[in-house]
């Protein structure tokens, strides 16, 4: 990446991923309980086909190759997304350089020679990713990490050696990754540093591992300087539990004698630092007492900060280099919406820049900063040219203790005749809650907002406490208040939303996974009238069991999941963990409740969705249960997201009275097994297994 965002080592990722007939006003589509909410009028605005928003998009993630003779991208294979290969000049000669026919291949790269693209992919959503190559002249394909149940992280890459890069691998022991170096060419691995317990390292330009970081008794990191690759014993810099989520190290300079921060300690919001190496001393680049510094584009020769970015609301850049700024005011002058870097040439004169304009599909374009030119690849999902997509509107709402929660609402076609950003009249909402917690939602096209404005509800998504990206007194806000203020902002934005004439108090549904699935469930034992129904994807019921299955390699970090959440090895941590965990209040459940789970998720085990289900049904309470068996945290393969949502949409209908395409056969098309609760949802008893 060239348009650099921060990424905590500790943060608890939790990503979900996102042609075909587009638009629909046949109604034979629609399922009987597909009509319209009470007082809104949907008919002039055609209903956009789940394929349309969640099936494979015609082509994304762009990228060029280093010299700029090459453009890459991914783009269904037989219906699966693989790599495919074109001449720069060229775009028109694609083809296909991988043969992935089962996971969609989500992240890739270039190598630095520029000789193959490399990419990562897993098993059954297990997460255990290998790293493979496939060289551009030969068309070979390599597993450049051959192991089983081992997971691969990038740790550096460099401007001059070309063909080797960084990695660490879990292959020795599952719970700590030593590091490699790996022949680009060979595909040799050498071991540089075995790892007892470090939970990350970084790198310079020479490949030479220079930083190692260490969880602490304070529940921060440890920062150790690293030559030849020996650790020293003690730590040269360090951080505590107030800080860790906001402060990092950030790369090198070329040279090696700068070393950058995103550091918060002194102050509320991770601030952009340059340290130098040799005397220790530090200049502020950049700060903002909204949000934390989320990224930065830096010289491709000298690794020197050229702009900066702040995602508050929403995004925004600010060049120090002048001829960064004159290449930034281009694409502000000539695109709409937001735009990012995702790809650069060496010489930095060739960027491939992503475009969202929210209100329509995605783009990918060619800028040649020489020429002045910006020539359109392609748009990621033409079927959605002429669809009803809606704006997305920014809010500030305020908490009962005065915080500023930064939040995302988006409202059904034709509600808001003035376009204020108030419906004319109520309209039912789903308040979709996003994963993490230590994440946070953002402005932007996002298909589940589209999908379900559509369908007739108001959208909205709310940056909790805990939410990244706003500072540390708003991380830590989180700590120890799961189920209890984290979600007390979640019950404001509804009350909120409620005032103002957004939704009606009885029809507001909950939504989301991960942690979001877990504040569904929240939502429907804490506050049991709040939500008319919820729907819960891969979300915990009992942290307890979610923090003894945990993946191995989270082993460094779990005492700081003890000091946010609570810790089970004390009476009084058990304490708190029991009282937070939805588990335990089963039996307030009272409203329709839908739950999609991947039987190989290392995250949030089965067993997490299985024991409340359980649960409710030795009570005799209704639960609709489906589990993918081929899916991890989250569903990754388009069929079993569709089939979900499918689900989803009729169930919603059922709970809020919107509208809804018919399932089906997207079941069938599907790995979904229904588990139980098949008569809740319309149409789902006549899929196979309903």
């Amino acid at each position: 990446m060239t348009m650099l965002r921060k990424a905590s080592l500790t943060a608890l990722a939790a990503g979900l991923l996102s042609g075909t007939p587009a638009l629909s006003q046949d109604p034979s589509m629609t399922s009987p309980a597909a009509t319209a909410p009470a007082g809104q009028d949907l008919s002039a605005y055609p209903l956009i086909a789940r394929e349309a928003l969640f099936g494979n998009p015609t082509r994304a993630s762009a990228q060029i190759s280093p010299d700029g003779a090459y453009l890459t991208w991914l783009a269904p294979r037989d219906g699966v997304l693989n790599i495919w290969l074109a001449p720069a000049d060229d775009p028109d000669q694609a083809r296909a350089i991988t043969g992935s026919t089962d996971r969609p291949i989500r992240q890739y790269f270039w190598a630095p020679d520029g000789k193959s693209v490399l990419y990562v992919q897993d098993k059954g959503g297990d997460e255990n990713f290998l790293l493979y190559g496939v060289n551009v002249e030969t068309g070979a394909e390599t597993t450049l990490t051959p192991f089983e149940d081992t997971r691969v992280q990038i740790i550096g890459a460099s401007t001059t050696i070309k063909d080797a890069i960084l990695v660490s691998l879990n292959n020795r022991d599952p719970r700590f990754h030593d590091v490699y170096r790996l022949d680009l060419g060979s595909g040799e691995l050498t071991k540089l540093i075995e790892n007892e317990g470090y939970a990350g390292f970084m790198a310079d330009d020479n490949l030479d591992v220079r930083v190692a970081l260490r969880p602490n008794q304070t529940g921060g990191m440890d920062v150790f300087k690293v030559e030849d690759n020996v650790i020293a014993p003690e730590p040269f810099s360090s951080t505590d539990m107030e800080d860790s989520l906001t402060t990092s190290p950030a790369g090198f300079t070329t040279d090696g004698k700068t070393m950058y921060w995103y550091d918060s300690r002194g102050r509320n919001t991770a601030a952009l630092v340059a340290m130098d190496v040799a005397t220790g001393e530090t200049r502020v680049i950049a700060e903002d007492e909204r949000a934390d510094i989320g990224g930065s584009i830096r010289d491709q020769d000298t690794g020197e900060i050229e702009a900066y970015s702040v995602d508050y609301l929403k995004t925004e850049w600010t060049a120090t280099d002048p001829d960064i700024k004159a290449a930034l005011d281009f694409l502000d002058a000539n695109l709409e919406g937001q735009y990012g870097i995702q790809s650069r040439t060496d010489d930095d004169r060739k960027w491939i820049v992503g475009n969202d304009p929210v209100v329509e599909p995605s783009a990918a374009y060619l800028y040649d900063r020489d020429a002045g030119t910006l020539t359109r690849l392609y748009v990621g999902r033409p079927e959605l040219e002429d669809a009803p997509l809606q704006p997305m509107h920014t809010l500030e709402l305020t908490s009962r203790d005065g915080l500023t929660l930064p939040s995302y609402l988006t409202l059904p076609p034709g509600s808001d005749s003035d376009a204020d950003g108030v419906p004319d009249s109520p309209v039912p909402m789903v308040l979709l809650v996003h994963g993490g917690p230590w994440a946070r939602d953002g402005y932007g096209y996002n298909a589940t907002h589209q999908w379900l404005a559509n369908r007739g509800y108001a959208v909205m998504s709310v940056n909790f406490r805990g939410s990244t990206g706003f500072g540390k007194n708003f991380i830590n806000a989180s700590n120890l208040e799961w189920s209890k203020k984290m979600h007390d902002d979640l019950i404001d934005a509804v009350e909120w939303a409620v005032n103002e004439g957004i939704a009606p108090r009885d029809q507001v549904a909950i939504m989301g996974g991960s942690y979001g699935g877990y504040a569904t469930l929240v939502g429907l034992t804490f506050t049991p009238e709040t939500f008319a129904c919820g729907v819960d994807i891969v979300g915990p019921s009992n942290l307890e069991t979610l923090l003894s299955t945990i993946p191995p390699y989270w082993a460094p970090l779990i005492s700081q999941f003890h000091d946010r959440m609570g810790n089970p090895n004390t009476e009084e941590g058990l304490a708190l963990i029991k009282e937070a965990s939805p588990l335990y209040k089963a039996d307030r459940i009272t409203k329709p409740l839908l739950i999609g789970q991947g039987a190989n998720d290392p995250r949030v085990n089965q067993a997490e969705s299985d024991q409340i289900v359980a649960a409710m049904e030795e009570r005799g309470i209704p639960v609709t249960y489906v589990v993918y068996p081929d899916e991890g945290h989250g569903f990754a393969k388009p069929t079993n997201n569709i089939a979900f949502n499918a689900v989803t949409e009729n169930f919603l209908a059922a709970c809020l009275g919107g509208r809804a395409e018919a399932i089906g056969d997207t079941l069938g098309a599907s790995t979904a097994e229904i588990v139980t609760g098949a008569e809740f949802v319309e149409g789902l008893e006549a899929q196979p297994g309903g």
